[in-house]
Parts: structure tokens; C-alpha cells; sequence
């Protein structure tokens, strides 16, 4: 008997960096892009003492383990890839059995400590991982083999943003 494994659900999280704080928005789709559920959080400030203590390390606490690892455990839709538009959220890989992806719109080919899956080529974002897991490599392919390979993986992380500035017009201030 074949086991047919489930289709992949995808994660985009972003991460905004405002006057009030950092704040995240988590929508996961289906293959084609379709909404599944969305989440947001309330806006975190890192007071003096925080920015002192965590010194280089603040990013990737903030959006990894803070920001993200929290948007994800209270999301009921299960991703398998999570693709992020931050650096920084790459530090979630180490809090998540999930693998995460960078969509990097900017040269990636220079950023440090990184696992390139995809170069940049033909107005295709680089997609880059969490080298510490090299592994996740052959988990990341079986699932960007399901994709639609007109599928843009940048668009959703504009919808998060504009999903997020209508959430404070009707007044939801957290959902994460």
C-alpha cells in the first residue's frame, strides 16, 4: 500500500519594524497561494537594558524565537516550509522542526552564515536557509517540487503587510 503524504502548506512571516516596536504578521496557504489562516501579533519594544544584554543576538531573538516561534505555535494550520522576507527570521529554525527559507530580494550571494538553495536568476528571489541545518535540504526540495513554478513567493508577504494595516483600522490589536 503507497502512502500519500499530505500536500504542503506554506508559512510566510515578516516582521515590521515601527515606531511602536516589531511586530509579525504569519499567513499560511496551500500550494496555489490560498489563504489558510492568518495571525499577528501586538508591536514588542526592546527596552535599553534588553538591546545591552542581547547585543548582536537581539535580531534573531526577536523575530526568531519571539516573534515567530510564538506566531506558529498559536497558528492551527501546520506549515511544512516556512518563508520568511527577514534575515533574521532564520533563527527560528533553531526553536522549529520546521524548515525556514529566506526570500531574499536583496544580493544574498554576500550574506554570511548561509545555505544558498536557489540563486537569484531571472527576476527570481535567492532562497536561502539556516546553514546549521544542512539536512533540511532534501525536505525543502519535495516540497518546492509540489510548488507552481509561476508561484511568487515575494506577493505574499504584501498581503501580510496590507492584512496587517486593515487589522489596526478595525481595531484588532493581537491576534498572536
Amino acid at each position: 500500500m503507497t502512502q500519500v503524504s499530505a500536500p504542503a502548506q506554506l508559512g510566510f512571516l515578516t516582521v515590521l519594524h515601527e515606531a511602536s516596536g516589531y511586530l509579525g504578521g504569519y499567513l499560511v496557504t496551500n500550494v496555489w497561494g490560498r489563504p489558510l489562516e492568518f495571525r499577528l501579533t501586538t508591536a514588542v519594544q526592546p527596552n535599553r537594558v534588553q538591546q545591552i544584554l542581547y547585543g548582536q543576538t537581539l535580531p534573531g531573538y526577536l523575530h526568531g524565537e519571539l516573534i515567530g516561534k510564538t506566531l506558529i505555535e498559536k497558528t492551527s494550520a501546520a506549515a511544512t516550509l516556512i518563508f520568511t522576507d527577514r534575515q533574521a527570521v532564520l533563527d527560528l529554525r533553531n526553536n522549529m522542526d520546521i524548515p525556514v527559507i529566506w526570500v531574499a530580494t536583496d544580493d544574498a550571494s554576500h550574506a554570511e552564515d548561509v545555505l544558498m538553495i536557489r540563486p537569484s536568476a531571472n527576476s527570481r528571489p535567492a532562497l536561502v536557509a539556516n546553514p546549521k541545518f544542512a539536512n533540511d535540504l532534501s525536505r525543502i526540495q519535495s516540497v518546492m517540487d509540489q510548488l507552481d513554478s509561476n508561484l511568487d513567493l515575494i506577493e505574499p508577504f504584501a498581503r501580510i503587510r496590507e492584512a496587517i494595516s486593515e487589522a489596526r483600522k478595525l481595531g484588532v490589536t493581537s491576534r498572536g
